[in-house]
């Protein structure tokens, strides 16, 4: 029976083009993803835009459009990303869709019959960047203008009426819920900035604005829209059909596995999400992992700063994989990360060109030369040979706990160690000098193939069109790559033809 696993990035906010943070988050999800369904797991995997509230409206009345429009206009952009990254994700949900104004009026009328929600009157600094409210301990002044402390978006006085959700009610459930659960909010740097913010006292949140009109109606009182925050989180829910709970999709996904953020929005899903959830009576997420941000320079990407980087830029330069191999193993995941056209360059020469295409390049035509591109048929490892394949194995469990932690470093080092061990082990084996010793030389062109078969299906969910030529090559096809193969010292049949393979990295040069 398959196991389910369920993986969502942010719904991205439509109000400008993507960037390389919005790549970042998708890349980390396809790579999750990608690994679960070659671990043999049935998995969903959700992206899409978050498409209300009044920074939308406003960015729409500068262009002179209506907000639909607008959002259908700028949405296309992400869902355009979406396949330049080839991400292979089941959905893609926008919050302007039908499917999604049900779940979000339901999931309301839930907690109103529930009394969670009462109307009063809001009064306090709000910030249409962010979408977020702050207190006076959070903001500060500079250059004569009120901003967020943490963001540094600028932050208008508000007053008007409003429904409140009894957040503070769900101080302590949520103090609970943390404590019973304690890898829900990972890494434990996010965990212990939540719980200590909690701790500190939550005040009862507005949820519903009446000074603007884009958004969801409140379905009780038409002059208020929800809060584009408890309509954006609900899109979880309804890429899985809610409210109806009996449907296939929500059975065997729900709760979601994890939701993958920026830490910037880690307040609303960590703490509002499950305190909405709770109140209905619905399950919580399993965890929500907080990233860091990839930095320009040293200052976190923004429309306002003027310091993007696009991703297409970069694609179109250097070449997807090469993007998403960088993105991966050179942000410390959980941290904050740089990009630079320098280390991308050396990531690109060093391990990918010469590491791994050179590697694949050498053996395979070795193997044409000597043995017309067959597996060999005649050989018996050595206790080199059987120390080397055994690795995978021995650090199998080790590999996949990585991945259900969400330890990426420690699966890209492992790749790493193994693309540097078997270029040593085709170097010092020296298949060359063994041209008299048939049996040795087809078992160091054996265990050299196996080596490729096993860093090339490792590789997969990081670098999926550049591994699949090398696995292609294998008589491999996508559908049938499994990660509990790498275990095995004998995958490649005897006698069967492989295939050619073309350079599947140009290295770039570098002008000292």
């Amino acid at each position: 029976m398959k196991k389910d696993f369920y993986i969502t990035t942010p719904i991205y906010y439509p109000s400008a083009k993507p960037h390389m943070g919005h790549a970042y988050s998708s890349i980390v999800a396809d790579f999750f993803a990608r690994f679960k369904r070659i671990q043999g797991y049935d998995v969903f995997f959700l992206t899409g835009t978050d498409e209300h509230g009044q920074k939308i409206q406003r960015a729409a009345e500068k262009r002179g459009m209506d907000p639909k429009s607008f959002c259908d206009e700028i949405s296309k952009t992400f869902f355009d990303l979406s396949k330049t990254l080839n991400l292979s994700n089941n959905d893609f949900i926008r919050t302007t869709e039908k499917r999604h104004e049900k779940s979000v009026q339901y999931l309301w009328n839930i907690l109103e019959k529930k009394n969670e929600i009462y109307l009063s009157k809001y009064s306090g600094w709000y910030s249409v960047s962010d979408e977020a409210f702050y207190s006076d301990d959070e903001i500060e002044l500079v250059n004569d203008k009120k901003v967020s402390k943490t963001s540094g978006s600028i932050v208008e006085w508000v007053e008007e009426e409003s429904f409140f959700f009894k957040l503070s009610k769900w101080q302590e459930p949520l103090l609970k819920f943390y404590k019973e659960n304690p890898n829900f909010i990972l890494p434990e740097s996010r965990r212990n900035e939540v719980i200590n913010f909690v701790k500190s006292g939550l005040k009862d949140l507005s949820v519903s604005r009446k000074s603007f009109s884009w958004g969801i109606k409140v379905p009780s009182n038409k002059e208020h829209v929800i809060y584009v925050w408890l309509d954006a989180l609900t899109n979880y829910l309804s890429a899985l059909n809610f409210p109806d709970t009996n449907n296939k999709l929500y059975k065997s996904f729900w709760p979601a596995t994890i939701h993958l953020i920026g830490k910037d929005i880690l307040r609303f899903h960590a703490i509002y999400w499950p305190a909405f959830l709770l109140a209905a009576e619905i399950k919580p997420p399993k965890r929500v992992y907080g990233h860091g941000w990839i930095l320009s320079g040293e200052e976190k990407m923004s429309k306002s700063k003027g310091n993007i980087l696009d991703p297409i830029e970069i694609i179109n330069k250097y070449g997807l994989d090469p993007l998403r191999y960088y993105l991966i193993k050179e942000v410390s995941f959980g941290n904050d990360g740089n990009i630079s056209q320098d280390k991308l360059e050396n990531c690109i020469n060093s391990d990918l060109a010469n590491n791994y295409g050179n590697l694949c390049q050498r053996v395979i035509s070795f193997l044409e030369k000597n043995l017309e591109m067959k597996v060999p048929n005649n050989f018996e490892f050595n206790i080199d040979d059987k120390k080397i394949l055994d690795t995978f194995n021995k650090d199998f469990n080790k590999l996949v706990d990585s991945i259900d932690s969400q330890d990426i470093n420690y699966y890209v080092n492992f790749i790493q160690e193994q693309l540097f061990a078997s270029n040593k082990y085709f170097n010092d084996q020296e298949p060359w000098k063994k041209k008299e010793n048939k049996k040795r030389l087809n078992t160091i062109l054996y265990v050299s193939l196996e080596l490729i078969r096993k860093i090339s299906v490792m590789l997969y969910p990081i670098i999926p069109n550049s591994s699949l030529k090398v696995l292609k090559a294998f008589n491999i096809s996508e559908e049938s790559i499994d990660i509990n193969s790498i275990k095995l010292h004998e995958n490649l049949k005897i006698n069967q033809k492989l295939n050619k393979i073309s350079i599947l990295f140009k290295k770039i040069e570098k002008n000292d």
